[in-house]
């Protein structure tokens, strides 16, 4: 578990919170230092506002060791509850809580031996964005456990009534090689506006969390 990071469809460059309205973000842990210890690293970064509570539009940062069923309560509250987006901070996951987690909703992982003042920030802003941002080794993981059940389920061919156009499968293969908005603008001759309003089309129509959730959906049904 401690490949280096690598984001899946993250966008946007330039320096952090230049020209960027500031993201409401709470924390949550299951003891006060880690989250005292949360708070002051992002205190100190100006796009980042710090709230008490969550709700839609905002970041919901939760720290905890381990994934167990309080926690994937919690997330699945954060998300469908509050309307907000979720970072996870987590010490370990197994492989099969891999899928819960992405279906909860979680926009971004981030672990905890990595999680620089940086790498805090980088996460959220990725998911306010309603992008994703997986660590490499967790995305390779991810992409075998979907793998597995697909061929557990006996090699369906996805195509069903509410499958993936064509143009949208392309899109999703590139965001779950890493590739970012503007790469895969440039490899497929879109703008970045199509692009967007392509991954914005698939999570509606098949109310799906975020772009996570849309590439393990794609997996799963055999399309990528």
């Amino acid at each position: 578990m401690n490949g280096t990071t690598r984001t899946v469809g993250l966008t946007g460059t330039g320096a952090p919170g230049a020209g960027r309205q500031r993201v409401p973000v709470s924390v949550t842990a299951a003891d006060p230092i880690s989250r005292e210890g949360v708070i002051s690293q992002l205190r100190r970064h100006p796009e980042i506002d710090l709230r008490d509570d969550t709700g839609p539009g905002a970041v919901a940062l939760l720290v905890a060791d381990v994934l167990d069923e309080a926690v994937l309560t919690r997330l699945r509250r954060i998300v469908r509850s509050d309307g907000a987006r979720a970072v996870l901070v987590i010490g370990a996951i197994r492989e099969s809580e891999l899928l819960d987690v992405v279906e909860c909703g979680v926009g971004a992982i981030v672990w905890r031996h990595e999680a620089t003042a940086h790498r805090l920030v980088q996460a959220v802003l990725t998911a306010s964005r309603g992008d994703g941002d997986l660590p490499a080794d967790l995305l390779g993981r991810l992409i075998s456990q979907v793998g597995t059940l697909h061929r557990g389920a006996g090699g369906r061919s996805g195509v069903h009534s509410m499958g993936l156009a064509p143009r949208e499968v392309d899109v999703l293969r590139l965001v779950a090689e890493g590739l970012d908005t503007g790469e895969i603008a440039g490899k497929l001759s879109y703008s970045e506006r199509t692009v967007k309003n392509v991954i914005h089309g698939i999570t509606t129509r098949l109310h799906l969390r975020n772009r996570a959730h849309a590439v393990a959906y794609a997996l799963r049904e055999g399309y990528i």
